[in-house]
């Protein structure tokens, strides 16, 4: 009896003192970004964002259960094998616990066999492509960035109506190709009468928008051009010196970072749908995202500053619902159907793919002198629980 009470007390003991040591030590989080390249401007407000998330949410102590965040950021630049190669140096190397990342879907998709070879947590943000939680997803990701069909199925909410002809126009990648996909599986009433993809490094825009325009003049009804493009908005919207309103052809879009957003002072009235603009959201979370970004940089919050804080907030909730334990199995089970506070409002971890459900915003462009680019008025908040995304994976 007494022998048996030594045992239990001596590994109540070594139990307490495991924990011990395991509260003192860091948490390490490695941010793969593409930080030079075609996406820099998105990455560096992915970074921006995921470290005001970390601060948020621990209240500005960054740590959890005691144990410091300590975030090692790394550059993929934009290149794949790099990413891949990276995120392998950071779970093999640099011994982090979960990595967050990538800016474009390419890299992201090079990434995901990583995470699943050495069993830890690739939380991506903000790459966009359906794949990434859709037929190339293993149990190891999980994405706080919108989706495809997220984007798609909100945006059709914006111009999916009867006899209205639409061309899509899109950057020949993952990103892209994903984009038009979910909107050709969204759209139930509009009909897509041609789809158009240029290479990602396409500058002069006019031999496709020819082509475009030869597409759907003449044809009945509205004819929109649908535009799915990551970087320099300003390439496609080139194709508004070619005056398609002659053809009465409209070009339209979702949202995007504010610098791109200064083009769409030349579409007053465009509708569309947009993941997020620091202007509509009204929760305590976003209010003090712009207020501290203000504070800080003197200028408002854009779109991947609010998909780098809602990845931050996740990573620092789960870790305090698991106390600290970084343990992925662990991980895995607190996350999956896990709900948080954004930025955008409430995200919520699908358990069947990891995928953040999350609201999107219908908006239409205002032209407004007060600011530079054209003002994404907030028509309604288009529901998550409104928007039937597929589960596309093979769990």
């Amino acid at each position: 009896m007494q022998r048996r009470l030594f045992t239990a007390l001596a590994l109540a003991a070594a139990t307490t003192l495991a924990a011990a040591q395991g509260a003192g030590k860091e948490i390490r989080i490695a941010h793969i970004m593409g930080k030079t390249g075609a996406l820099e401007a998105y990455a560096k407000q992915s970074q921006v964002g995921f470290m005001m998330g970390l601060e948020y949410a621990t209240g500005g102590t960054m740590t959890v259960a005691g144990r410091k965040l300590v975030v090692i950021e790394k550059d993929d630049q934009g290149k794949p094998d790099l990413g891949k190669n990276l995120l392998s140096a950071a779970y093999a190397d640099d011994k982090v616990d979960l990595a967050v990342g990538t800016t474009s879907s390419a890299v992201a998709l090079a990434m995901l066999p990583v995470a699943e070879e050495y069993k830890k947590i690739l939380l991506v943000e903000p790459a966009v492509a359906d794949a990434i939680t859709g037929d190339k997803w293993n149990k190891y990701i999980f994405r706080t960035g919108r989706s495809s069909s997220q984007d798609a199925i909100a945006n059709a909410v914006a111009f999916d109506k009867e006899g209205v002809n639409i061309v899509t126009l899109a950057q020949d990648y993952a990103f892209g190709r994903d984009g038009i996909k979910a909107m050709r599986d969204a759209f139930k009433k509009a009909r897509i009468v041609h789809e158009e993809y240029v290479p990602m490094n396409t500058t002069d825009i006019t031999p496709a928008a020819q082509r475009i325009f030869d597409k759907l003049k003449g044809l009945p009804g509205r004819k929109i051009v649908a535009i799915a493009w990551a970087g320099n908005i300003a390439i496609p919207f080139k194709m508004l010196d070619m005056e398609p309103q002659r053809y009465g052809i409209e070009l339209a879009t979702g949202g995007n970072i504010l610098p791109a957003m200064v083009q769409y002072k030349r579409l007053p009235g465009m509708e569309g749908a947009a993941y997020y603009y620091f202007g509509i959201p009204k929760n305590p979370v976003n209010e003090w995202l712009v207020a501290n970004h203000y504070s800080k940089y003197k200028v408002p919050p854009d779109f991947f500053t609010a998909g780098g804080m809602s990845a931050g907030i996740a990573v620092v909730e789960a870790l305090k619902k698991t106390k600290g334990d970084t343990s992925t199995d662990k991980l895995i089970a607190t996350m999956e159907g896990m709900s948080f506070e954004t930025p955008k409002g409430k995200m919520t971890f699908r358990k069947e793919d990891h995928q953040a459900m999350q609201d999107m915003f219908h908006f239409k462009i205002k032209v407004d002198p007060a600011f530079e680019w054209g003002v994404p008025e907030l028509v309604r908040v288009i529901k998550a629980e409104e928007m039937n995304i597929p589960i596309r994976n093979k769990r």
